[in-house]
């Protein structure tokens, strides 16, 4: 008879790698080692990293390029080293499984003074269930088939994370072998609420003149950017994105005016999104950085916005219809408008001076953020990931236009500094045939340095650009004082250090120029440290500053 029994071990990492996971990233315990021996076990490869923080970060970058991601620790001491990284794919809405490997049922039931435990063994599921949209402990192999599918559906359902706790003598248990995942698919709207929406929504429309459409990130979470792009297409709107929806589509498409970020835009960007008669705002979070720091004021009475879940037309809101939807439905309905009537003038000719006009190096001149970057937008290769480090790295790489076929991701929400070492490393093996571009600062790269060794470890090749502004500039246009200064390293030498790649320091436009000549034909990691004044940085970066100084009465 075929044998229709495996582990509760093995169902979560079927599982998993139906979902589309098909790496796990971790740092060991004795907890989880019954199911990291699984694991070495199973179709799902094991990367492990240095810290649990940058497990989690891996597992965010990930996601945001295959769609899901997961990483693994141990119960107390791991998994609550790692909970900053999860807060983040919650604020942000990235799919992250997080598995713990947890202490035997009997000590949950008896409650001993154990290694890593706190006294009451549920602290840490109290803790998660803060931070995720679903959680479960697997107390026992009957319940757990249906706990495990439930929170996955949760996972993908709303784009959030969830949290698993396996104690180690469950992960051994058997259990019935896994029916084929029902891969969960777009909820079904309201029929009358949709109509009513569509019906309001389309009127406005096609009776404005200058209508423009926002593109954001849920467009991005959920999959949506064909349907938005389709929609571009029908109707010939120009569109801006915000910063969390940054490359939601080619930023070289016809109709892209720009980056819209409230008082920072652009002036011709934000003059365009404030002129428009009506205003189509599909799937954004008005987050202050999103936001310009809340200086984005619509007129509600211009507003169609759209998010999962409902959709305000003017004051009206509507429940139960979903973005996806939605968007069909305009799509269907709506008409083409001629784009001669549109005020359209798209980024893609008004920077064209900035990607086509040669760039004239200066041998002996110091390197400065506008010339650094002035310099990527000729080096950046199509079809890039760009990683970009909250700071002077975000604020400048999110300005550039990006080339065709690349992603862009940044932390522009919860902005942990520090994310992007562990993101880049996620994003570098969801993708390793794709060109990763990091940029992080001096500051943020302390934070979490040491999975530079994982990535070299991992013959992964990544472009990291180290901005040495000796400190927290970020911080120093909010409020300059003596905290925001950090022990110079010498960056450049920790390739040497963590034992692989070819690194470079950078002080002119000469020498930037000899190490991105190399950089385009190394077959390895590259690190480029830039060193740049301390208050060097775009002006968008100030504007927030000046903002965030307020917010926090500052002045």
């Amino acid at each position: 008879m075929k044998n229709t029994q495996i582990t509760v071990g093995e169902y979560l990492l079927i599982r998993l790698k139906e979902i589309g996971v098909d790496q796990l990233f971790g740092v060991p315990g004795d907890f989880v080692m019954g199911f990291l021996n699984q694991v070495m076990k199973s179709e799902i490869e094991y990367i492990g990293t240095c810290n649990e923080l940058n497990a989690a970060y891996a597992a965010d970058g990930y996601a945001r390029i295959k769609g899901i991601g997961a990483f693994t620790s141990t119960f107390g001491v791991g998994e609550l080293s790692a909970i900053n990284g999860v807060a983040g794919s919650f604020a942000e809405r990235v799919p992250v499984v997080v598995i713990t490997g947890s202490p035997s049922t009997m000590n949950f039931r008896n409650q001993p003074l154990l290694h890593h435990t706190l006294g009451d063994y549920q602290i840490p599921l109290k803790m998660y269930e803060k931070i995720t949209v679903a959680s479960t402990q697997l107390d026992n192999s009957e319940t757990a088939p249906a706990e495990i599918d439930r929170v996955l559906e949760a996972c993908i359902k709303h784009q959030q994370p969830i949290y698993i706790s396996i104690p180690s003598d469950v992960v051994g248990m058997k259990c019935k072998k896994p029916e084929p995942f029902q891969i969960y698919s777009h909820p079904i709207s309201d029929a009358k609420s949709l109509e009513e929406a569509l019906n309001e929504a389309v009127k406005m429309l096609e009776h404005s003149k200058l209508p423009i459409a926002i593109g954001d990130v849920e467009l991005i979470r959920y999959n949506l950017q064909n349907d938005f792009s389709g929609l571009l297409d029908k109707t010939g709107y120009p569109f801006v994105t915000m910063m969390l929806g940054k490359t939601l589509v080619s930023e070289h498409h016809p109709q892209f005016i720009g980056l819209f970020e409230g008082d920072r835009s652009r002036e011709y960007v934000a003059k365009r999104v404030e002129s428009a008669d009506c205003i189509l705002k599909l799937g954004a979070l008005m987050t202050d950085f999103n936001t310009g720091g809340f200086t984005a004021n619509f007129d509600e009475s211009k507003m169609i916005s759209a998010n999962i879940g409902f959709v305000k037309v003017k004051h009206h809101f509507f429940e139960n219809v979903h973005l996806h939807d939605f968007i069909k439905g305009l799509t269907e309905r709506l008409t083409h408008k001629d784009a001669s009537t549109l005020n359209i003038e798209t980024a893609a000719r008004t920077c064209v001076h900035r990607y086509t006009e040669p760039y004239i190096v200066d041998k002996t001149k110091a390197i400065t953020i506008k010339r650094l970057f002035d310099r990527m937008s000729h080096f950046i290769k199509n079809n890039s990931i760009v990683v970009a480090e909250t700071g002077v790295s975000l604020f400048s790489a999110a300005e550039m236009l990006m080339p065709d076929g690349a992603t862009f991701i940044g932390q522009t929400f919860y902005g942990s500094i520090g994310y992007t070492v562990g993101s880049t490393l996620g994003a570098c093996i969801a993708a390793r045939n794709r060109p990763v571009v990091l940029f992080v600062g001096d500051g943020a790269f302390q934070v979490t340095c040491q999975d530079l060794s994982t990535m070299i470890r991992n013959h992964i090749k990544p472009i990291i650009f180290l901005l040495n502004n000796d400190g927290y500039t970020i911080e120093r246009v909010i409020c300059d004082h003596p905290y925001n200064d950090i022990q110079p390293w010498h960056y450049h030498k920790l390739v040497e250090v963590f034992g692989g790649g070819i690194a470079f320091d950078v002080r002119t436009e000469g020498e930037l120029e000899d190490a991105l000549t190399k950089a385009d034909k190394a077959e390895e990691l590259v690190f480029i440290e830039i060193h740049t004044g301390r208050m060097d940085c775009p002006e968008s970066l100030r504007s927030a500053g000046k903002s965030m100084a307020k917010i926090n009465k500052l002045n």
